[in-house]
């Protein structure tokens, strides 16, 4: 007979609890401790037979060519700038959990991968949020020319598996989403912690045996993580994430985790009517609507992944008559701005107790390494004293405690970036190694902030 096995399972960090909660004693959130009821069967334990190839030894991959070409082989897409998050290309049995706020346009991704991936005998496009003719729509829409591409829909992981069961090597499937998918084995809703573990488990599973490409959607809670549990990630290759503002066309795909290739790469997209197109060059489109003649704006030159990206950094001081002044980031971390804010007053004197700061990175991007501070004291300094910073100038660069202008990696990268796209002028550290004396562009070392208040004098 089936046994029933209840369990209270919270459903933001996965935890199992002994009763019901209402707050989680592991991650103390309120309201998120679920029953979850799995029937199971006894199932009696047997010999299992393990074949004379189980084991494969190194030294014997180099000589067996099969072998060595299907380590080797990776599906290139037509998309470079995907190409280059994941390294190469697909790789043949790798999972893939692409996350991403609703309407970012993840669907609308995966239809065109489908539709510009070659050497593939079989393309899947398994939606269970979708009917198959709104998937339809999309891909007519979309323009997606692709004869042989399959789509339907359905919400049951078993139909799912027995539909695909005879598909194997040089294949790709897509599950869109994991959060809608459901086991009939588990008795919980289909979201929930137990669910998405079991089905994420039965795809990884097919995936390795079968040797195809799995791509699977997964929904993101509201503080932008993956929703389900945190296994979930360490369970698939590979972690990309869609992000961007609605409000601007560009979209980022950004590699969190990946197994084939580099985790700190981006790609660059814009949405247009008829789906994403490339960006080639993103400086050119973030520093698109760039003025040198207004005060409170600078150009970062910032490195994501291997590649030079300039930006604008945005910032307003305005007077306030509250007590306690704000301090707003868009795309910055806020805490870091208070901390640089703190510097400024400290080592050189200014006062901005009485001052709100706002600060913004223009085109919805989103920063995190430390050389963008030196742009943002810049940009503060020059709308604290309302003077524009000078002409054609790109700042970068990390700021201490000290007020001490620390180095960043890459410099020369930064640096060829800025000249490239007509800028005259470079203020980064003074410990930036020297290069080769080019009449296009001058590199100015500063040692301390303070050199910032003496730049804007002189200009």
């Amino acid at each position: 007979m089936a046994k029933i096995n209840s369990k209270f399972v919270c459903q933001e960090c996965g935890a199992i609890l002994s009763k019901w909660m209402g707050q989680c004693d592991v991650c103390k959130n309120w309201n998120c401790v679920v029953e979850e009821i799995v029937d199971t069967s006894s199932v009696s334990k047997k010999d299992v037979s393990v074949p004379d190839d189980f084991f494969t030894n190194f030294s014997e991959s180099g000589k067996n060519s099969s072998i060595s070409a299907q380590f080797s082989q990776r599906h290139i897409t037509k998309l470079k700038e995907l190409n280059r998050v994941l390294g190469g290309g697909f790789a043949d049995g790798s999972v893939v959990l692409l996350g991403g706020p609703p309407g970012i346009g993840k669907s609308t991704l995966l239809l065109q991968i489908l539709s510009e991936l070659s050497g593939i005998e079989n393309y899947v496009y398994i939606s269970a949020e979708e009917s198959v003719s709104q998937v339809m729509m999309r891909a007519k829409r979309l323009n997606v020319q692709n004869p042989d591409l399959k789509i339907a829909s359905t919400s049951n992981i078993h139909q799912i598996l027995s539909a695909i069961s005879e598909i194997k090597h040089n294949s790709i499937v897509v599950i869109d989403s994991i959060q809608t998918i459901s086991s009939d084995l588990i008795q919980s809703p289909p979201g929930s912690i137990s669910q998405v573990r079991f089905c994420t488990q039965e795809l990884v599973n097919f995936a390795k045996s079968n040797d195809v490409i799995v791509i699977i959607v997964g929904h993101i809670t509201k503080d932008g993580a993956i929703a389900g549990p945190k296994t979930l990630e360490h369970m698939v290759d590979c972690v990309l994430y869609f992000e961007g503002d609605k409000s601007y066309d560009y979209r980022i795909l950004r590699g969190e985790k990946n197994r084939y290739g580099p985790t700190d790469e981006i790609g660059v997209f814009a949405m247009g009517t008829e789906g994403l197109q490339e960006v080639s060059n993103p400086s050119s489109a973030f520093l698109s609507e760039y003025d040198d003649n207004v005060s409170g704006v600078a150009v970062f030159s910032g490195i994501e992944g291997t590649r030079p990206i300039l930006s604008e950094i945005q910032a307003l001081v305005s007077n306030t008559a509250i007590a306690v002044p704000r301090r707003s980031a868009i795309g910055f971390d806020p805490n870091r701005l208070s901390m640089l804010v703190a510097v400024l007053s400290n080592r050189c004197k200014l006062n901005f107790s009485n001052k709100d700061v706002y600060l913004n990175v223009a085109g919805g991007l989103k920063i995190t390494e430390p050389a963008i501070d030196l742009a943002v004291v810049a940009a503060i300094v020059s709308s604290a004293f309302h003077k524009p910073l000078p002409k054609g100038a790109v700042f970068f660069g990390e700021v201490s405690l000290s007020g001490e202008i620390r180095q960043s990696h890459l410099s020369f990268s930064r640096i060829k970036e800025s000249q490239k796209l007509g800028f005259s002028k470079v203020f980064c550290s003074y410990k930036t190694e020297d290069f080769d004396k080019n009449e296009k562009i001058e590199i100015r070392k500063i040692k301390s902030i303070r050199e910032i208040l003496g730049i804007l004098n002189n200009n």
